[in-house]
């Protein structure tokens, strides 16, 4: 496997831990937001779902074996309340896009065309969330001025 091919698959496997991480973050979302908000979050659990087995697809066509999801993940934060799950939402959204800004460096064609969309569809996603927006998404993350990302708990 080529340098560039390893920078692609290192940054799959990053996407896909990524959105494993969201998947369990939005249950924790879904359990605590309001019924107002409730089908934003199922939408955004689905979105982030079919996200992650594309990526589990394209990870095992570059000879990869997919990384696995952890058990459990250690949250940023409490989330006691609705407040706090929208504020969950928007973390996690904004994780993602940071993941797959690094995927759009790594991949080329079609794969890039598809990291591309899903940084817009997190920062979107962030935007409604949180109410406002960032410059730019997925780059705070990079900087090192956002959280460190949720981690897996055994």
């Amino acid at each position: 496997m080529s340098e560039a091919e390893d920078r692609e698959l290192d940054a799959l496997q990053a996407a896909l831990a990524a959105e494993h991480a969201a998947v369990y973050g939005y249950g924790v979302v879904g359990g605590r937001i309001g019924e107002e908000r409730r089908a934003e979050a199922r939408a955004a659990y689905d979105a982030h779902r079919a996200r992650r087995d594309v990526l589990a697809r394209d990870v095992r066509d570059l000879g990869g074996r997919p990384v696995a999801a952890a058990a459990g993940y250690a949250l940023p934060f409490a989330v006691p309340d609705q407040r706090a799950a929208a504020r969950l939402a928007a973390e996690l959204e904004d994780r993602v896009a940071g993941v797959y800004s690094d995927l759009v460096r790594a991949a080329g064609g079609e794969r890039r065309a598809a990291a591309a969309q899903a940084l817009r569809e997190a920062a979107v996603r962030a935007v409604r969330w949180r109410g406002g927006s960032v410059a730019f998404p997925g780059l705070a993350e990079r900087a090192g001025t956002a959280g460190a990302p949720a981690t897996p708990t055994a």
